[in-house]
């Protein structure tokens, strides 16, 4: 028997609700957190400046970006992008090269990683918002040694070509990292996200404290490209039916894979008897 007392009877905190309707309407959720990240900083755009002057020293500028260590650890990350996209392609490519045999994992997993890979770190952040907003970087403002205006975010401007700071490209694949957590099993998310996490907070703060980016590119590029995970995962496993599944994907995949090796013998085959043709003229001769 429950005493009136206890824990299940216990109102719940607002604390505790607000993660709970979080987990309930995710995109809801991180559409206003980049809402309010973002009129913030347009409300406050010195808040940007006071962050980023806390890894600027006069004379020597953005002097973290010196350390070798920090080198180190900025270059983990994209390595590990780089391998796990490696892993996702080899998946698809063995299931073409040898349609007849079950894949190494359910296909709809490289699909979802190369998906979100693509289109959100790079297609909306490098090619969208890096190449058009036209940022300039901290390293390239004048109030840290450059010769470049300070703009705040969203604002679009002709201050930078391309490959500007707005918004933080290894800020996205940090956290585009987290979508292995939506693949694993129940039991493994939180270690996963407890290795995932603290290192794309790592890698976004190495970026302001290189002066590469400005503090507001990080945190809505955390909140861009996790609203773009979160509507791939979405329309391929929470919406019933999924945009397409599993078994249709190793159906398209076999089917494929079978007519690349009905084109491939007919190479071969075309192949061999244009060397015999050849050896019969040289023989001939």
């Amino acid at each position: 028997m429950k005493h009136a007392g206890s824990s299940e009877n216990k109102p719940k905190s607002m604390p505790h609700k607000a993660v709970a309707w979080c987990i309930r309407y995710p995109m809801v959720a991180v559409c206003l957190y980049v809402a309010i990240v973002s009129l913030f900083f347009l409300a406050f755009p010195g808040v940007d400046l006071l962050a980023s002057g806390l890894f600027y020293f006069p004379g020597a500028g953005f002097s973290a970006q010196d350390l070798a260590f920090l080198r180190e650890v900025r270059h983990f990350g994209p390595f590990l992008v780089r391998l796990i996209a490696i892993v996702c392609v080899t998946v698809l490519v063995l299931k073409l090269l040898v349609p007849g045999r079950p894949p190494l994992l359910p296909l709809r997993m490289p699909v979802f990683l190369i998906s979100t890979l693509i289109l959100g770190p790079g297609v909306l952040v490098n090619l969208i918002l890096k190449n058009n907003w036209g940022r300039p970087r901290p390293r390239s403002v004048e109030e840290f040694g450059g010769d470049l205006p300070f703009q705040p975010v969203w604002k679009i401007t002709d201050s930078c070509d391309s490959n500007c700071s707005f918004v933080s490209g290894e800020a996205s694949a940090g956290m585009w990292l987290v979508s292995i957590a939506f693949l694993v099993p129940a039991s493994w998310r939180k270690p996963v996200l407890a290795f995932i996490l603290p290192l794309c907070l790592i890698l976004s703060v190495n970026r302001v404290a290189f002066g590469g980016h400005f503090l507001s590119d990080t945190l809505i590029s955390w909140g861009l490209t996790l609203l773009l995970i979160l509507a791939i995962h979405r329309l391929l496993y929470v919406n019933n039916p999924p945009l397409v599944s599993d078994i249709r994907l190793d159906e398209w995949f076999t089917v494929n894979g079978r007519r690349l090796q009905r084109i491939a013998r007919r190479v071969l085959m075309r192949i061999r008897r244009a060397v015999r043709s050849l050896f019969g003229v040289f023989s001939e001769s």
